[in-house]
Protein backbone atom coordinates (compact mmCIF):
# COMPACT_ATOMS: atom_id res chain seq x y z
CA UNK A 1 0.00 0.00 0.00
CA UNK A 2 1.81 3.78 -1.15
CA UNK A 3 1.72 6.33 1.03
CA UNK A 4 -1.31 8.27 0.18
CA UNK A 5 -3.27 5.45 -1.03
CA UNK A 6 -6.77 4.30 1.09
CA UNK A 7 -6.19 1.68 3.73
CA UNK A 8 -7.72 -1.31 2.73
CA UNK A 9 -9.80 -3.32 5.14
CA UNK A 10 -11.15 -6.91 4.67
CA UNK A 11 -14.75 -7.01 6.26
CA UNK A 12 -15.99 -10.89 6.78
CA UNK A 13 -19.01 -12.20 7.37
CA UNK A 14 -20.82 -9.23 5.30
CA UNK A 15 -24.83 -9.04 5.23
CA UNK A 16 -26.76 -6.86 2.81
CA UNK A 17 -27.50 -4.32 6.32
CA UNK A 18 -23.58 -4.41 7.08
CA UNK A 19 -22.71 -3.04 3.61
CA UNK A 20 -25.48 -0.85 3.81
CA UNK A 21 -24.45 0.99 7.02
CA UNK A 22 -20.62 0.67 6.70
CA UNK A 23 -20.48 2.21 2.87
CA UNK A 24 -22.39 5.22 4.19
CA UNK A 25 -20.44 5.36 7.27
CA UNK A 26 -17.23 5.23 4.81
CA UNK A 27 -17.94 8.31 2.93
CA UNK A 28 -16.92 9.78 6.08
CA UNK A 29 -13.21 8.00 6.29
CA UNK A 30 -12.66 6.80 2.37
CA UNK A 31 -10.96 3.67 3.70
CA UNK A 32 -11.39 0.74 1.04
CA UNK A 33 -14.03 -1.77 2.02
CA UNK A 34 -13.91 -5.35 0.38
CA UNK A 35 -17.04 -7.32 1.94
CA UNK A 36 -16.52 -10.94 1.86
CA UNK A 37 -18.92 -12.92 2.61
CA UNK A 38 -17.51 -16.02 4.26
CA UNK A 39 -16.88 -15.89 7.88
CA UNK A 40 -13.32 -15.77 8.94
CA UNK A 41 -11.99 -19.27 9.67
CA UNK A 42 -8.25 -20.54 8.94
CA UNK A 43 -9.87 -21.57 5.33
CA UNK A 44 -11.06 -17.71 4.37
CA UNK A 45 -7.85 -15.60 6.27
CA UNK A 46 -6.69 -15.86 2.63
CA UNK A 47 -9.23 -13.27 1.64
CA UNK A 48 -7.17 -10.52 3.28
CA UNK A 49 -4.23 -10.94 1.34
CA UNK A 50 -2.68 -7.08 1.41
CA UNK A 51 -5.43 -6.09 3.60
CA UNK A 52 -3.57 -4.25 6.80
CA UNK A 53 -6.69 -4.12 8.46
CA UNK A 54 -10.11 -7.14 8.76
CA UNK A 55 -13.49 -6.19 10.67
CA UNK A 56 -15.10 -9.25 11.86
CA UNK A 57 -18.20 -9.89 13.94
CA UNK A 58 -19.22 -12.58 16.63
CA UNK A 59 -18.90 -15.43 14.50
CA UNK A 60 -15.86 -14.90 13.05
CA UNK A 61 -12.75 -16.60 14.82
CA UNK A 62 -9.62 -15.34 15.42
CA UNK A 63 -7.79 -18.07 16.94
CA UNK A 64 -3.85 -18.62 16.53
CA UNK A 65 -3.62 -20.87 13.35
CA UNK A 66 -6.11 -18.13 11.57
CA UNK A 67 -3.82 -15.02 13.38
CA UNK A 68 -0.85 -17.14 11.38
CA UNK A 69 -2.33 -16.67 7.54
CA UNK A 70 -3.57 -13.22 8.49
CA UNK A 71 -0.17 -11.93 9.57
CA UNK A 72 1.65 -13.57 6.53
CA UNK A 73 -0.91 -11.45 4.49
CA UNK A 74 0.00 -8.51 6.47
CA UNK A 75 -2.59 -7.73 8.76
CA UNK A 76 -1.62 -5.34 11.64
CA UNK A 77 -5.33 -4.38 13.48
CA UNK A 78 -8.61 -6.49 13.81
CA UNK A 79 -11.66 -4.50 14.28
CA UNK A 80 -14.37 -5.93 16.01
CA UNK A 81 -17.68 -4.46 15.39
CA UNK A 82 -19.11 -5.86 18.05
CA UNK A 83 -18.68 -5.70 22.16
CA UNK A 84 -18.23 -9.17 23.07
CA UNK A 85 -14.58 -10.93 21.91
CA UNK A 86 -14.40 -14.63 22.87
CA UNK A 87 -14.40 -15.27 19.56
CA UNK A 88 -10.45 -14.32 19.41
CA UNK A 89 -7.40 -15.93 21.10
CA UNK A 90 -5.94 -12.69 23.31
CA UNK A 91 -2.82 -14.69 24.23
CA UNK A 92 -2.04 -15.05 20.24
CA UNK A 93 -2.73 -12.07 19.20
CA UNK A 94 -1.21 -9.53 22.07
CA UNK A 95 2.27 -7.91 20.70
CA UNK A 96 1.34 -9.47 17.44
CA UNK A 97 -1.67 -7.76 15.94
CA UNK A 98 -3.71 -4.46 18.32
CA UNK A 99 -7.64 -5.75 18.80
CA UNK A 100 -10.47 -3.09 19.10
CA UNK A 101 -13.78 -3.52 19.58
CA UNK A 102 -17.34 -1.77 19.80
CA UNK A 103 -18.08 -1.58 23.42
CA UNK A 104 -21.43 0.39 23.61
CA UNK A 105 -23.29 0.76 20.32
CA UNK A 106 -27.16 1.10 21.67
CA UNK A 107 -27.20 -0.57 24.91
CA UNK A 108 -31.11 0.46 24.79
CA UNK A 109 -31.41 -2.35 21.56
CA UNK A 110 -30.76 -5.35 23.47
CA UNK A 111 -32.25 -3.86 26.75
CA UNK A 112 -35.45 -3.36 24.81
CA UNK A 113 -35.33 -6.79 22.95
CA UNK A 114 -34.98 -8.53 26.50
CA UNK A 115 -37.80 -7.03 27.57
CA UNK A 116 -40.24 -7.67 24.17
CA UNK A 117 -39.00 -11.13 25.20
CA UNK A 118 -39.99 -11.39 28.79
CA UNK A 119 -43.45 -9.89 28.28
CA UNK A 120 -43.94 -12.05 24.81
CA UNK A 121 -43.61 -14.89 26.98
CA UNK A 122 -45.63 -13.92 29.90
CA UNK A 123 -48.67 -13.17 27.92
CA UNK A 124 -48.17 -15.69 25.23
CA UNK A 125 -47.54 -13.31 22.51
CA UNK A 126 -46.61 -15.64 19.86
CA UNK A 127 -49.18 -18.22 20.90
CA UNK A 128 -51.92 -15.56 20.95
CA UNK A 129 -50.66 -14.45 17.34
CA UNK A 130 -50.47 -17.49 15.86
CA UNK A 131 -54.21 -18.21 16.93
CA UNK A 132 -55.68 -15.15 15.83
CA UNK A 133 -54.38 -15.71 12.52
CA UNK A 134 -56.44 -19.01 12.30
CA UNK A 135 -59.24 -17.28 13.77
CA UNK A 136 -59.30 -19.00 17.23
CA UNK A 137 -59.75 -16.22 19.52
CA UNK A 138 -60.06 -18.73 22.91
CA UNK A 139 -57.79 -17.59 25.68
CA UNK A 140 -57.23 -21.09 27.29
CA UNK A 141 -53.92 -21.52 27.68
CA UNK A 142 -52.98 -17.84 27.49
CA UNK A 143 -53.10 -17.24 30.78
CA UNK A 144 -49.68 -14.42 32.73
CA UNK A 145 -48.76 -13.09 35.44
CA UNK A 146 -48.48 -9.40 36.66
CA UNK A 147 -45.12 -8.26 36.44
CA UNK A 148 -45.76 -5.81 39.35
CA UNK A 149 -44.76 -6.89 42.85
CA UNK A 150 -42.43 -10.16 41.42
CA UNK A 151 -38.11 -10.21 41.83
CA UNK A 152 -36.62 -10.12 39.44
CA UNK A 153 -32.57 -11.12 39.18
CA UNK A 154 -29.86 -9.30 36.62
CA UNK A 155 -26.36 -10.86 36.25
CA UNK A 156 -24.44 -8.30 34.88
CA UNK A 157 -24.93 -5.02 35.68
CA UNK A 158 -22.93 -3.62 32.96
CA UNK A 159 -24.75 -0.59 30.84
CA UNK A 160 -27.82 -3.17 29.45
CA UNK A 161 -28.06 -4.68 32.44
CA UNK A 162 -28.67 -1.53 34.58
CA UNK A 163 -30.77 -0.48 31.58
CA UNK A 164 -33.21 -3.67 31.71
CA UNK A 165 -33.12 -2.99 35.72
CA UNK A 166 -34.50 0.65 35.28
CA UNK A 167 -37.18 -1.10 32.85
CA UNK A 168 -38.18 -3.19 35.32
CA UNK A 169 -38.22 -1.16 38.28
CA UNK A 170 -40.84 0.96 36.43
CA UNK A 171 -43.39 -2.02 35.91
CA UNK A 172 -43.09 -2.33 39.80
CA UNK A 173 -40.46 -4.93 40.16
CA UNK A 174 -38.11 -5.94 42.73
CA UNK A 175 -34.64 -5.68 41.44
CA UNK A 176 -31.50 -8.04 42.58
CA UNK A 177 -28.12 -7.91 40.92
CA UNK A 178 -24.79 -9.93 41.04
CA UNK A 179 -21.52 -8.96 39.83
CA UNK A 180 -18.00 -9.66 40.57
CA UNK A 181 -17.80 -5.65 40.17
CA UNK A 182 -20.51 -4.47 42.39
CA UNK A 183 -21.61 -0.55 41.82
CA UNK A 184 -22.38 0.45 44.77
CA UNK A 185 -23.56 4.03 43.78
CA UNK A 186 -25.61 2.78 40.58
CA UNK A 187 -27.35 -0.10 42.94
CA UNK A 188 -28.21 3.15 45.11
CA UNK A 189 -29.66 5.53 42.51
CA UNK A 190 -31.15 2.58 40.88
CA UNK A 191 -33.02 0.98 43.77
CA UNK A 192 -31.19 -2.47 43.30
CA UNK A 193 -29.23 -4.78 45.71
CA UNK A 194 -26.71 -6.71 45.19
CA UNK A 195 -26.63 -10.50 46.40
CA UNK A 196 -24.89 -13.78 46.13
CA UNK A 197 -25.97 -15.90 42.99
CA UNK A 198 -27.50 -18.83 45.15
CA UNK A 199 -29.79 -15.81 46.60
CA UNK A 200 -30.43 -14.01 43.58
CA UNK A 201 -31.54 -18.00 42.12
CA UNK A 202 -33.67 -18.54 45.18
CA UNK A 203 -36.06 -15.46 45.38
CA UNK A 204 -36.14 -14.35 41.63
CA UNK A 205 -39.27 -15.10 39.63
CA UNK A 206 -37.40 -13.63 36.11
CA UNK A 207 -33.48 -14.26 35.50
CA UNK A 208 -31.73 -11.97 33.05
CA UNK A 209 -28.45 -12.66 32.09
CA UNK A 210 -26.40 -9.76 31.15
CA UNK A 211 -22.34 -10.71 31.84
CA UNK A 212 -19.65 -11.40 29.23
CA UNK A 213 -18.33 -14.74 28.21
CA UNK A 214 -15.46 -15.52 30.18
CA UNK A 215 -13.89 -18.92 31.23
CA UNK A 216 -15.79 -18.03 34.49
CA UNK A 217 -19.08 -17.39 33.16
CA UNK A 218 -18.91 -20.20 30.68
CA UNK A 219 -22.48 -22.11 31.37
CA UNK A 220 -22.84 -20.43 34.46
CA UNK A 221 -26.12 -21.35 34.21
CA UNK A 222 -25.79 -25.31 34.61
CA UNK A 223 -27.76 -28.30 36.23
CA UNK A 224 -26.61 -26.56 39.52
CA UNK A 225 -27.62 -23.31 38.99
CA UNK A 226 -31.13 -24.53 37.60
CA UNK A 227 -32.22 -26.50 40.60
CA UNK A 228 -31.26 -23.69 42.62
CA UNK A 229 -33.82 -21.01 41.09
CA UNK A 230 -37.13 -20.87 42.36
CA UNK A 231 -39.82 -22.95 40.28
CA UNK A 232 -41.56 -21.60 37.43
CA UNK A 233 -38.53 -19.40 37.25
CA UNK A 234 -38.62 -17.23 33.70
CA UNK A 235 -34.88 -17.20 31.97
CA UNK A 236 -33.45 -14.50 29.90
CA UNK A 237 -30.61 -14.33 27.38
CA UNK A 238 -29.43 -11.43 25.43
CA UNK A 239 -25.53 -12.20 26.40
CA UNK A 240 -23.84 -15.11 24.64
CA UNK A 241 -25.33 -18.65 23.94
CA UNK A 242 -22.30 -20.30 26.13
CA UNK A 243 -23.56 -19.08 29.47
CA UNK A 244 -25.83 -21.33 29.26
CA UNK A 245 -25.64 -25.18 29.56
CA UNK A 246 -28.56 -26.12 26.99
CA UNK A 247 -28.77 -29.85 27.64
CA UNK A 248 -29.55 -28.73 30.90
CA UNK A 249 -31.78 -26.13 30.22
CA UNK A 250 -33.98 -28.93 28.33
CA UNK A 251 -34.55 -30.84 31.46
CA UNK A 252 -35.45 -28.28 33.31
CA UNK A 253 -38.16 -27.42 30.41
CA UNK A 254 -38.86 -30.50 30.55
CA UNK A 255 -39.29 -30.79 34.35
CA UNK A 256 -41.21 -27.61 34.53
CA UNK A 257 -38.81 -26.59 37.00
CA UNK A 258 -38.48 -23.48 34.49
CA UNK A 259 -41.43 -22.08 33.55
CA UNK A 260 -40.15 -20.09 30.18
CA UNK A 261 -37.05 -19.38 28.94
CA UNK A 262 -36.54 -15.92 26.10
CA UNK A 263 -32.82 -16.66 24.27
CA UNK A 264 -31.37 -14.71 21.82
CA UNK A 265 -28.36 -16.43 21.62
CA UNK A 266 -27.60 -20.06 21.92
CA UNK A 267 -24.84 -22.40 22.62
CA UNK A 268 -23.71 -23.40 19.39
CA UNK A 269 -25.39 -20.72 17.11
CA UNK A 270 -22.20 -20.57 14.86
CA UNK A 271 -23.15 -22.61 12.49
CA UNK A 272 -27.46 -21.36 12.37
CA UNK A 273 -27.99 -17.84 13.56
CA UNK A 274 -28.16 -14.60 10.75
CA UNK A 275 -28.52 -17.68 8.14
CA UNK A 276 -31.88 -18.35 6.39
CA UNK A 277 -32.50 -22.29 6.64
CA UNK A 278 -35.83 -22.81 6.37
CA UNK A 279 -35.28 -24.76 3.28
CA UNK A 280 -33.36 -27.53 4.60
CA UNK A 281 -34.33 -27.53 8.51
CA UNK A 282 -32.15 -27.70 11.19
CA UNK A 283 -29.77 -30.42 12.17
CA UNK A 284 -29.06 -29.54 15.18
CA UNK A 285 -30.69 -31.85 17.84
CA UNK A 286 -30.77 -29.60 21.12
CA UNK A 287 -31.56 -26.60 19.08
CA UNK A 288 -34.38 -28.24 17.43
CA UNK A 289 -35.60 -29.44 20.82
CA UNK A 290 -35.53 -25.69 22.41
CA UNK A 291 -37.79 -24.70 18.71
CA UNK A 292 -40.59 -27.67 20.00
CA UNK A 293 -41.37 -26.46 23.41
CA UNK A 294 -44.15 -23.74 23.19
CA UNK A 295 -42.64 -21.50 26.15
CA UNK A 296 -39.57 -20.46 24.42
CA UNK A 297 -38.94 -18.48 22.21
CA UNK A 298 -35.72 -18.05 19.95
CA UNK A 299 -34.92 -15.24 18.25
CA UNK A 300 -31.78 -15.47 16.03
CA UNK A 301 -29.02 -12.45 17.90
CA UNK A 302 -31.04 -10.20 16.78
CA UNK A 303 -31.32 -7.61 20.26
CA UNK A 304 -28.75 -5.02 19.08
CA UNK A 305 -30.73 -4.95 15.33
CA UNK A 306 -31.64 -1.96 15.43
CA UNK A 307 -31.11 1.41 12.95
CA UNK A 308 -29.19 3.49 16.03
CA UNK A 309 -27.07 0.79 16.75
CA UNK A 310 -25.87 -0.34 13.29
CA UNK A 311 -24.51 3.35 12.74
CA UNK A 312 -22.93 3.51 16.08
CA UNK A 313 -21.59 0.09 15.43
CA UNK A 314 -20.42 1.55 11.98
CA UNK A 315 -19.08 4.47 13.24
CA UNK A 316 -17.11 3.68 15.99
CA UNK A 317 -15.51 0.16 14.01
CA UNK A 318 -14.41 3.29 11.26
CA UNK A 319 -12.90 5.83 13.86
CA UNK A 320 -11.00 2.56 15.76
CA UNK A 321 -9.56 1.85 12.31
CA UNK A 322 -8.58 5.56 12.06
CA UNK A 323 -7.31 5.96 15.06
CA UNK A 324 -5.12 2.92 14.76
CA UNK A 325 -3.49 3.90 10.93
CA UNK A 326 -3.30 7.85 12.27
CA UNK A 327 -1.40 6.74 15.58
CA UNK A 328 -3.98 8.11 17.92
CA UNK A 329 -5.04 6.71 21.45
CA UNK A 330 -6.98 2.86 21.43
CA UNK A 331 -9.50 3.59 23.76
CA UNK A 332 -10.94 0.68 22.35
CA UNK A 333 -8.65 -1.90 22.33
CA UNK A 334 -9.07 -5.18 24.16
CA UNK A 335 -6.93 -5.69 27.63
CA UNK A 336 -5.35 -9.05 26.82
CA UNK A 337 -4.85 -9.52 30.38
CA UNK A 338 -8.12 -10.14 31.65
CA UNK A 339 -11.82 -9.84 29.87
CA UNK A 340 -13.31 -8.29 32.90
CA UNK A 341 -15.57 -5.22 30.66
CA UNK A 342 -14.60 -2.82 33.46
CA UNK A 343 -11.07 -2.73 32.44
CA UNK A 344 -9.37 0.71 33.43
CA UNK A 345 -5.56 -0.66 31.89
CA UNK A 346 -6.11 2.49 29.82
CA UNK A 347 -6.33 4.71 32.11
CA UNK A 348 -4.70 3.33 35.45
CA UNK A 349 -1.84 1.70 33.40
CA UNK A 350 -2.96 -1.42 34.66
CA UNK A 351 -5.65 -4.20 34.36
CA UNK A 352 -8.20 -5.17 37.30
CA UNK A 353 -6.77 -9.16 36.67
Amino acid sequence: MATGDPVRVAFFDAKPYDQDFFSRANEAYGFDIKYFRPRLTTDTARLAEGYPAICLFVNDRLDAPTLEVLQRAGLRVAALRCAGYNNVDLTATHGRVRVLRVPAYSPHAVAEHTIALLLALDRKIHKAYNRTRDNNFSLNGLLGFDLFGKTAGIIGTGKIGRLVIRILRGFGMRTLAFDPFPDASAAAAEGFEYVPLNRLYAESDVISLHCPLTPETKQLINADALRAMKPGVTLLNTGRGKLIHTIALIEALKEKRVGAAGLDVYEEEERYFFEDWSAGGVEDDLLARLLTFPNVLVTSHQAFFTREALENIAATTLENIRSFFAGAPLTNEICYRCSAPTCRKKETGSCFA
